[in-house]
């Protein structure tokens, strides 16, 4: 952990409190947690959404989450099939959902 928290610039308590979040999940084994490099830029990701946007953990989950629908829809507009119109619409339905939206 204090690797990861020396990579990301998070104290050690602070990767704690987004692993109990649910917001990365580093592989356990024993007592140590280890940190790939996608948990490190996710970690890097989180940090920059809570100093630099504001947005509290509920608000970074919320992001991903969105953050992963859209990359869900930029594959599916990538192989634009007519088939994968309805992926669309239900891909934008379920961000709307996310936000409140309709």
């Amino acid at each position: 952990m204090q690797v990861a928290a020396m990579l990301t610039g998070l104290h050690p308590q602070t990767l704690r409190k987004y692993e109990k979040a649910g917001l990365v999940s580093p592989v356990r084994l024993n007592t140590l947690r280890l940190y790939s490099e996608e948990d490190i830029a996710l970690c890097r990701t989180i940090r920059r959404l809570v100093d630099e946007m504001g947005l509290n953990l509920a608000g970074v989950e919320l992001a991903l989450n969105l953050q992963q629908k859209l990359l869900e829809l930029k594959q599916l507009v990538g192989e634009d099939t007519k088939t994968n119109k309805k992926q669309y619409y239900t891909l934008i339905e379920e961000m709307l959902d996310m936000v409140g939206g309709q």
